[in-house]
């Protein structure tokens, strides 16, 4: 089994409702995105995938919360947007652009801060 990792970073503020501690209020994050892919081949070239495609896909996507209130997107509407859910977030939207037979993305990792991290893998 191969597994490749990309490492990014994205800034947005968030609030916790039905949270009683600091992180009820309004506040925010330089996150940290770790995004996993497995599979078991590798194509003509000797990749699983190209690292440059992972990128650009993860970056897009990180785009559209980039310096943004969380809690204003739609995905955060009905959910707060912990750093467990916007892990399950990222995964499944990656998991969408990314997935093609034999390779998978299997895990995001959302940090917080160099201490916090929250991780969300496939089934």
């Amino acid at each position: 089994m191969y597994e490749l990792k990309i490492i990014t970073q994205f800034a947005a503020a968030h609030r916790l409702e039905n949270f009683y501690g600091k992180c009820e209020a309004l506040h925010g994050h330089n996150w940290k995105v770790e995004v996993f892919l497995a599979g078991e081949r590798l194509d003509k070239a000797g990749l699983l995938m190209d690292f440059g495609q992972i990128k650009a896909r993860t970056n897009a996507l990180l785009e559209e919360i980039d310096h943004k209130y969380l809690n204003e997107l739609e995905a955060f509407r009905e959910q707060n947007p912990s750093s467990e859910n916007l892990a399950r977030y990222l995964f499944e939207r990656l998991a969408a652009a990314l997935n093609h037979e034999g390779v998978r993305v299997c895990r995001v990792n959302v940090w917080e801060s160099d201490s916090s991290c929250a991780s969300y893998y496939g089934d």
